[in-house]
């Protein structure tokens, strides 16, 4: 992947925020009232204890996978150069960490990665709501609740819905021979597995990529740095790892009795995620949302990457909740953030938010069928005063922009309507053109320099961005463009908006990080079924090069039943319980050391010569196959240019 030459050391450096950006934040303090308590209150309430110093170490590198001791400056008043409502709601996430009593019987551990993990105490031990992001995470969080509350084992695991903060640290709290032998259900929605592998593995390294800038991992934490997510204080990043669930959910309402406990279900397919459900418990009065309500506006689009959700399948299903539960509830709680506790204010939270994907929905459809196009909705819609001035519904995480073109997308695709849209060049032959008709680099930077001090950031980057595609090593246009993104950054209310800024300025500034080759971690491939496996091979299949080797392979499955390996016109096939006698080759592995041989987990020659794969045929079949694969590079650029895709095979 191509690397670029950085910046000089002084202009790598962070800028301060400027006089517009300053009369910006304090309009933001102005317009809002950031002194109210309650969200503070309720973020306290119930709390026990915490880790000193709230450090979570790697189990096998020499890092931190979560650390909040590096967010001490979050103590101050908010700074120049951070939203004074993301400052706000930096302060919730981050200052609030450790374990929590919901009611007697229900504890949530907070803030020891970017979700909250739930104990429900059964009759005889533990039932886990959302096992996190990484195992070491997860661990920590159920060794802090055995430690204050008493050690009790983990009797069932609840999965609200198919994001991967909420499952893969699955093996912080049990282990497959537990889940294997009965003695830990697994628990979760309808499609969960199908939907949990397609969002992290077939789109993963992408997805991966643009989390690295959403989530805002590769900046610092400070007051011109990182700050928060949104969604939590941080995303943990240690161990991963997946098992296959053993109890799905596979109607809207079906109940469970676990450990002497009842929960009554509701499916809430394709809102906030495409498997993911709700849940209450009659004993508690309590009812779990998932991730369908949190303190903020989420995302009906993710800028890191996912399937368009349903703003009017989310609104109804917030409402069917209210109809089901709402009448019953004494305190509602959720895969992040904290409780609302009392039925009156419970019942009000839930109706604003559902009020809040409604009305992004409805007025962006109105405004599309008075014949506006996305980007003048999205700029034209702003919330009504009764929402916007709640905290629970500002744009920490979404943002009613870019929900507003989601929602537009989910109706009527990328397409506008007009026909200069629909064939336009790609960005590298655009960019070439505009900086010819705008007289070269050196002529648009002396133009966007009065914008940028005017503080039109937004019309800076515009223009810069097709000076650095066309012309990436003009080093002042770098300089300019990273300076407009980073003011950018210090004015979004949004995390995931100012990681974004703020990562792009440092690509700009700093070069490509290092990275690596992607592929599934380990933990994850070993749950992952062999079907998956084959979609995930299907999808790094370089088509024109396969289109030119035809080829089959039979699978011989020590411990499974055989598979039949083909590629026709560029295309990956798995025929399961099947096998071709004229294949040139066949492979005899066991499942999980047939993944670690496709996903490179293992040295292939290490496996052939040691006896662990054994080659019956052409040998060459194999590296013929293996040549077809694709290797994805996790840090491929994002704001500055990717090579020019080859359409040819070589």
């Amino acid at each position: 992947m191509t690397d670029y030459q950085p910046l000089a050391i002084h202009d790598q450096q962070p800028k301060p925020a400027s006089l517009q950006t300053q009369a910006h934040q304090a309009q933001v303090r102005k317009q809002l009232p950031l002194s109210e308590p309650k969200s503070f209150e309720n973020a306290r309430r119930g709390f026990i204890a915490t880790l000193e110093p709230m450090q979570i170490p790697h189990q096998h590198a020499d890092r931190m996978v979560f650390d909040l001791t590096q967010f001490e400056f979050l103590k101050d008043d908010s700074p120049e150069t951070v939203n004074p409502s993301l400052w706000r709601q930096a302060q919730l996430n981050a200052q609030h960490h450790g374990l929590f009593e919901v009611v007697d019987g229900i504890y949530q551990v907070r803030s020891f990665d970017i979700a909250n993990m739930t104990l429900v105490r059964g009759e005889t031990g533990w039932i886990i709501i959302d096992p996190l992001t990484c195992t070491e995470s997860a661990r920590a969080a159920l060794a802090l609740a055995n430690d204050r509350l008493g050690h009790r084992e983990v009797v069932a695991v609840i999965h609200t819905h198919s994001h991967v903060d909420h499952f893969a640290g699955i093996f912080g709290v049990t282990t497959q021979e537990a889940v294997s032998a009965g003695r830990v259900p697994i628990i979760a929605p309808k499609d969960f597995v199908q939907e949990a592998l397609n969002e992290n593995v077939l789109a993963g390294n992408v997805m991966g990529r643009r989390a690295t800038y959403m989530y805002g991992s590769l900046l610092t934490p400070s007051p011109t740095g990182f700050v928060t997510t949104g969604l939590g204080a941080a995303l943990a990043l240690g161990t991963t790892g997946f098992i296959v669930p053993t109890d799905i959910i596979e109607t809207n309402e079906e109940t469970r009795v676990v450990d002497g406990i009842t929960i009554e279900f509701q499916l809430t397919m394709g809102s906030e995620a495409p498997a993911e459900m709700v849940f209450y418990f009659p004993q508690y009065k309590a009812l779990c949302m998932s991730e369908i309500t949190s303190h903020h506006l989420h995302n009906i689009y993710t800028p890191r990457g996912a399937q368009v959700r349903d703003a009017l399948a989310w609104s109804n299903q917030i409402q069917e909740s209210i109809d089901r539960f709402g009448s019953r509830l004494e305190v509602e709680f959720a895969s992040h953030h904290w409780p609302t506790w009392g039925q009156t204010d419970a019942v009000q939270y839930l109706k604003q938010q559902r009020d809040l994907y409604r009305y992004i929905h409805d007025q962006t459809l109105r405004l599309a069928n008075l014949g506006y196009g996305p980007d003048d909705i999205a700029e034209a819609i702003e919330l009504p005063d009764s929402l916007a001035q709640e905290f629970h519904c500002r744009d920490y995480y979404g943002t009613v922009k870019h929900n507003a073109k989601a929602v537009y997308v989910k109706y009527l695709g990328f397409f506008d309507g007009n026909p200069a849209h629909l064939n336009e060049h790609p960005p590298l032959a655009r960019a070439i053109r505009y900086v010819e008709f705008m007289g070269g680099g050196d002529a648009i930077l002396a133009r966007c320099q009065p914008y940028f001090e005017a503080g039109d950031y937004r019309w800076v980057a515009e223009v810069l961005n097709h000076v650095i595609t066309a012309q990436v090593d003009h080093l002042p246009a770098r300089a300019l463009l990273a300076d407009a993104y980073e003011q950018m950054g210090y004015q979004a209310e949004s995390g995931p908006w100012r990681n974004f800024y703020l990562c792009g300025a440092l690509e700009l500034r700093s070069g490509l990080p290092k990275g690596s080759r992607y592929g599934p971690s380990a933990g994850m491939a070993e749950g992952m079924p062999l079907t998956n496996i084959f979609e995930a091979m299907a999808v790094r299949l370089n088509g024109p090069k396969a289109a030119q080797h035809p080829l089959s392979i039979n699978l011989k499955l020590t411990d499974g039943s055989p598979v039949l390996i083909e590629i026709e016109n560029g295309v990956l096939h798995a025929q399961f319980d099947q096998a071709d006698d004229t294949a040139p080759l066949t492979i005899e592995s066991t499942e999980s050391d047939f993944k670690a041989l496709m996903l490179g987990l293992k040295d292939p020659v290490e496996m052939v010569t040691s006896g662990t794969i054994k080659l019956i045929g052409e040998a060459q079949t194999l590296i013929t196959f293996r040549s077809l694969l694709d290797q994805f590079e996790r840090r491929f650029p994002i704001v500055t240019p990717m090579p020019a895709i080859a359409h040819n095979a070589d």
